[in-house]
C-alpha cells in the first residue's frame, strides 16, 4: 500500500468525485417531475402511432419515436449545460447517434485517462497533471466530434450536386418536387440519402417542405444545402423553372467542387510544410529518447523542462493555428 504514488490515489479521488457528479446529476434527471412528465407523454406518444408504426407510414412513425426518446441524463445535462441545444444540434451533425449523456461521460472518461496518463507517464505534479488532463480530455471528443462533422460534410458535398440532378430529371418528367425529393431518399447514398429521407418523414408527418428543407440545414451545415433550400422557397414564392433552376444550381456546385481541388493543390506545398513542422520536434524527441534515454528523460522528469515543454506546446499550437488559417480559404 506505501508504494502507491500519492498523485495516482489524488487522481482517482478527482475522477471518482466526476463520476458521482454524473450519478448524481442521472439519479437527479429520473426523479423530477419534468422527467416523469415526459416519460407519460412519451407514453401515450408509443401508444398513439403503435398502428401506424405496424401499416402504412410505419418508417416515419418508428423514426418518430426514436427522435422522441430521451434519457434520464440528457434531460438533466439540458438544465445543467449553458447552450444544450447547440451542442445537440452539433452532435446531429455527425449522422451519429450520440446523445448528450453520451458525449459527457466520453468526455469524463478522458479527462480522468488523460489525467492519470499525465500523472503516471511523465510524473508531473498532480494538480498540473489534472489541469494538462482536463485541457487533452475535453479536447479529444471536441476534435473527434468535429473530425466526424467534417468527414460528413465533405461527403454530403459531393454527391449532393448529383441528388440535385435527380430532382431535375423528376420534375421534367412531371413528378411534383416532393416525389422528386422522395426519390433521391431512396435512390442514393448516404449521407444524401439518409438527410432526404428524414425530410420525406417530416413532410409525411405534416411540416411543410420548407419548414422539413429548413429543419435539415441545422443538421447538415453546408452552404450548399442552403443555396438549395433557398432556390426552393424563392421559387414557391415567385414561381418560375424550378428544373431550369436547379440544374443551374447544380453546375454552380460542381464549379465550387473544382475550385476546391484546385486550390487545395495549389496549397499542398504549404500544407506540407505545416505537417513537417509540426512533426520534425516529437520525430527527433524520439530518435533521441531511442539513443539516449537518460539524457532526454530530463525533458519529463525536470519540472523546469516540464514547463518549458508545455509552453513549447502551446507556442506549436498556436503556429500550427496560424499556418492552418493561412492555407484554408473559403469559397
Amino acid at each position: 500500500m506505501n508504494n502507491i504514488n500519492p498523485d495516482v490515489i489524488m487522481i482517482g479521488v478527482f475522477g471518482a468525485t466526476i463520476v458521482l457528479m454524473i450519478s448524481v446529476v442521472f439519479v437527479v434527471g429520473i426523479l423530477s417531475p419534468a422527467n416523469r412528465a415526459m416519460q407519460q407523454r412519451l407514453t401515450k406518444m408509443r401508444t398513439r402511432y403503435a398502428a401506424s408504426a405496424r401499416g402504412k407510414g410505419g418508417d416515419a412513425a418508428r423514426k418518430l419515436l426514436l427522435y422522441a426518446r430521451e434519457s434520464s441524463l440528457d434531460s438533466a445535462l439540458k438544465r445543467l449545460l449553458p447552450r444544450p441545444a447547440e451542442l445537440r444540434q452539433r452532435l446531429n451533425q455527425t449522422g451519429k447517434t450520440i446523445s448528450l449523456g453520451h458525449y459527457a461521460l466520453f468526455n469524463a472518461i478522458s479527462v480522468i485517462g488523460a489525467s492519470l496518463l499525465m500523472a503516471i507517464a511523465s510524473g508531473m505534479p498532480v494538480v498540473a497533471a489534472i489541469l494538462l488532463g482536463i485541457f487533452i480530455g475535453l479536447f479529444i471528443p471536441h476534435f473527434a466530434v468535429s473530425r466526424m462533422i467534417a468527414m460528413r460534410q465533405k461527403k454530403f458535398t459531393t454527391l449532393f450536386p448529383e441528388a440535385i440532378d435527380l430532382i431535375v430529371r423528376g420534375l421534367k418528367s412531371g413528378l411534383p418536387v416532393t416525389e422528386s425529393i422522395f426519390a433521391v431518399g431512396r435512390e442514393m447514398d448516404d449521407p444524401v440519402g439518409v438527410e432526404f429521407r428524414k425530410i420525406s418523414d417530416d413532410i409525411r408527418l405534416g411540416k411543410t417542405m420548407s419548414d422539413a428543407l429548413w429543419s435539415a440545414t441545422d443538421r447538415l451545415a453546408t452552404q450548399e444545402f442552403k443555396f438549395f433550400v433557398i432556390s426552393l422557397s424563392v421559387q414557391q414564392e415567385t414561381g418560375g423553372n424550378l428544373a431550369e433552376t436547379l440544374s443551374n444550381l447544380s453546375t454552380i456546385l460542381r464549379s465550387r467542387q473544382q475550385m476546391r481541388l484546385k486550390i487545395k493543390a495549389m496549397s499542398s506545398e504549404g500544407r506540407a510544410s505545416a505537417m513537417i513542422i509540426g512533426a520534425l520536434p516529437f520525430i527527433m524527441f524520439g530518435i533521441i529518447m531511442t539513443m539516449n534515454p537518460e539524457y532526454a528523460s530530463v525533458l519529463y522528469t525536470d519540472p523546469r523542462a516540464q514547463i518549458a515543454s508545455v509552453g513549447s506546446l502551446i507556442w506549436m499550437g498556436i503556429g500550427m493555428f496560424m499556418i492552418s488559417k493561412m492555407i484554408s480559404f473559403e469559397i
